[in-house]
């Protein structure tokens, strides 16, 4: 069982009683902390966050503030006698993951939202902002695939989502519009 988190802008595998430096987190030593912004988690089965996992919860608690090894920047360029020399050391944070909560309640959820995706994403729905889609129903009823006709089928798509009360209309929404309203377009191909 591990977790895909994001910690101080960074994505970290968590696990159980793993002990990992993050970017400095405020609080003492001691302190609980927890992460809600899960992108991915693997208990038994994977689930992905879009954008992130709701119900998942990581916590953590702070072992220490510490500073990461030296880092040596140095500059210089030639034949001008400019060389610059300065070190940086990184404010770091250790934690130790507590425990991964959650999975019961975010699996359910999250497994309605990735059907639901997936409906969504199928191919059969049609893509509006698409020139190529809008062509191929233009070109599928014998019309021209003028920029007019492309436009006169975007208000009528606009059009059939208010009167079907649907976000995303399917391919076969579309050519029954068209059909039923043949004669909103232009010049037809012949």
């Amino acid at each position: 069982m591990f977790a895909i988190v994001e910690i101080a802008g960074l994505q970290y595998k968590v696990e159980q009683d793993q002990k990992l430096f993050v970017h400095r987190l405020k609080g003492d030593k001691g302190d609980k902390v927890s992460f809600d912004k899960i992108l991915l988690t693997v208990n038994g089965s994977i689930t992905v966050g879009a954008p992130a996992v709701s119900g998942i919860v990581v916590d953590a608690e702070i072992l220490d503030h510490v500073k990461a090894d030296k880092v040596i920047i140095f500059k210089k360029k030639r034949r001008k006698g400019y060389e610059v020399k300065n070190g940086h050391r990184q404010s770091l944070t250790q934690i130790q993951i507590t425990g991964i909560t959650g999975f019961e309640a975010g699996a359910k959820k999250a497994d309605k939202k990735t059907v639901k995706a997936e409906v969504l994403s199928d191919n059969a729905t049609v893509n509006f902002g698409e020139d190529h889609e809008l062509n191929y129903h233009l070109k599928k009823n014998n019309l021209s695939q003028s920029k007019e006709n492309r436009e006169v089928l975007i208000t009528l798509g606009k059009e059939v989502k208010a009167e079907l009360g649907k976000d995303v209309l399917t391919h076969e929404d579309v050519d029954k519009a068209i059909v039923k309203n043949i004669d909103q377009f232009k010049a037809l191909n012949k």
